[in-house]
């Protein structure tokens, strides 16, 4: 096996897959498990949703094994997965919500917000949360998964250019929203 380089806190490098598909899909899922669900937890707020919404990307993984040559490509594969599969369970939440129609159900606080704060501090979450979806991912992919400019771009498939006025208007919501709860 390859020694693993660290980056961002989470190893990205090659590490030397088995070629049965069964095999390196227990191996990318040793490594990377942990990591992404914590991301799907910043992006649909339910640690039940973000496993499922992780254990959907490592189905598709499965079902798309022929086409990985290097951890990397399977963790960028698993990355955007996530990305995508928050935002379809935030449609449909959203959705059951309106269905819904009561203010109980609207205004509930997210069960984990607790479980968050030891990850973030809780005024900062709560601005988070009051973004535009896309500002929030590009600020959750930035700072809490620490990709570049250029792996948002492809993980969100948009121009570097948009990740910046993205992130520069989800940082400025967010201070003005800081500063609006001092």
């Amino acid at each position: 096996m390859v020694v693993p380089v660290q980056r961002g806190g989470r190893d990205v490098s090659s590490v030397d897959l088995p070629a049965d598909r069964t095999a390196g899909v227990v191996v990318v899922f040793e490594v990377h498990y942990v990591h992404l669900v914590r991301l799907a937890r910043h992006l649909v707020d339910d640690p039940g949703e973000a496993e499922d919404v992780v254990m959907d990307a490592f189905a598709g993984l499965t079902r798309h094994w022929s086409h990985v040559r290097r951890a990397d490509d399977a963790f960028f594969y698993l990355r955007a997965c996530v990305v995508n599969g928050s935002r379809s369970q935030l449609r449909r939440l959203r959705v059951a919500r309106d269905r819904r129609h009561t203010q109980l159900d609207i205004d509930a606080a997210p069960a984990e917000q607790v479980a968050m704060i030891h990850l973030e501090h809780d005024a900062v979450v709560q601005a988070l949360r009051t973004l535009p979806r896309r500002q929030r991912e590009v600020l959750v992919l930035r700072y809490y998964d620490g990709a570049t400019e250029a792996e948002i771009a492809a993980t969100l498939g948009i121009g570097v250019g948009s990740v910046k006025t993205h992130a520069s208007r989800g940082l400025r919501a967010v201070a003005d929203r800081l500063e609006e709860s001092s």
